[in-house]
């Protein structure tokens, strides 16, 4: 019996989202004899030699996939995307400094909040006005400004930046949360200051949050601040203040693994832009179907959809949908309809399966 039983399950889920069959092997693996020990992973010790020779070898991959240069710093961290909404300001604003922040979704709405209980922000554009279904053009940065941070892929919304925005600020920088997006394209790390992303979406499994911080940005501080907040505490530990994510670090270095063998982030970004408009040239063809995101800001990695007539009942097609082996399709509440995740480790048979699914769905009515 194949690995998801006899009917091949495909996962669209939005986080925790699917890996690669290989990678969950190696993980099953692990967890019950790591490299012939006769102990499982998840009970050897982070100090040692297996366990720090995992971590360089996660670190080294990350800097190559990426092209990260040697003046940035690799940190495996715990508390998700969402503690690093606090970590960035409490780090890297100064005391009655400001930053810009671009409001495109629920995750940077949360980032602006965080950022308000410690310093003061500018919101240099918001599209909340049309339910975020587009990237603001046009941002009003404050001239002194320390950075500007932005949501490179808004995973509920469904959009992406197809180009960074500049950063005004000549001293300034831009900061980024990647989560949705992290190892799906190429980008040069030289524009930011910092990048941030949680595994559970592209890279691994929840659990570790992936963080790339500038070395002249580590241990400014600027304020006092509790030990496992400041960023000085992970890098002059290597990440081993306290005990690390040890599993979801190597679930995350399988990953990196098959990545490479694929031909690397230029390789798979190849593979995702292909995926990509496979969908939303269906979606454009199919008039059951309409996808409400400007069309220059659709996102490789998230794929939302409604019903053109609303007569049409979701939960009928969701039914469907899990009849062939679709599954968790069901659009966020703030959007409705439906949500095709996919992410890198979604295979382009599961495009092809969920746009036969479409058709289907449409001929039958």
């Amino acid at each position: 019996m194949k690995n998801r039983d006899i009917m091949k399950i495909y996962n669209f889920s939005a986080g925790p989202a699917c890996l690669p069959d290989k990678v969950l092997n190696a993980a099953s693996k692990a967890s019950i004899n790591y490299k012939h020990t006769g102990i499982s992973l998840m009970e050897i010790s982070h100090r040692s030699s297996h366990v720090i020779e995992l971590f360089d070898n996660a670190t080294k991959r990350v800097k190559n996939l990426l092209s990260i240069p040697s003046n940035y710093k690799i940190l495996w961290l715990q508390g998700g995307a969402s503690t690093q909404f606090s970590m960035v300001p409490f780090n890297l604003l100064p005391d009655k400094g400001i930053a810009d922040y671009i409001e495109t979704g629920s995750w940077s709405t949360k980032a602006i909040k965080e950022c308000k209980l410690i310093g003061k922000v500018n919101i240099s554009g918001s599209s909340v006005n049309q339910n975020f279904n587009y990237i603001p053009k046009e941002i009003n940065q404050s001239t002194d400004s320390t950075y500007l941070h932005i949501t490179s892929n808004n995973t509920i919304y469904g959009t992406q930046y197809k180009t960074f925005p500049k950063v005004l600020n000549e001293n300034g920088y831009l900061v980024s949360d990647m989560s949705s997006d992290i190892f799906s394209r190429s980008f040069d790390i030289s524009k930011f200051g910092l990048i941030y992303a949680g595994a559970q979406k592209n890279m691994g499994p929840a659990g570790v949050t992936l963080v790339i911080i500038r070395d002249d940005l580590v241990g400014l501080n600027y304020r006092e601040m509790p030990t496992m907040f400041n960023y000085e505490t992970h890098v002059n530990k290597d990440s081993m203040f306290n005990t690390p994510p040890v599993f979801s670090v190597f679930v995350v270095n399988e990953t990196l693994k098959w990545l490479e063998k694929l031909g690397g982030v230029s390789g798979i970004e190849t593979i995702n832009r292909k995926k990509a408009d496979k969908l939303y040239s269906e979606i454009e063809s199919n008039d059951l179907f309409h996808c409400p995101v400007k069309k220059e800001d659709r996102s490789d990695m998230n794929v939302p959809f409604i019903f053109s007539d609303k007569k049409h009942d979701d939960n009928s097609f969701l039914e469907f949908c899990e009849g062939r082996g679709l599954k968790t399709l069901k659009g966020h509440r703030s959007v409705g309809g439906f949500r095709a995740s996919i992410y890198n480790a979604m295979p382009e048979t599961g495009i092809d399966k969920l746009i036969e699914t479409m058709r289907l769905y449409s001929n039958k009515l």
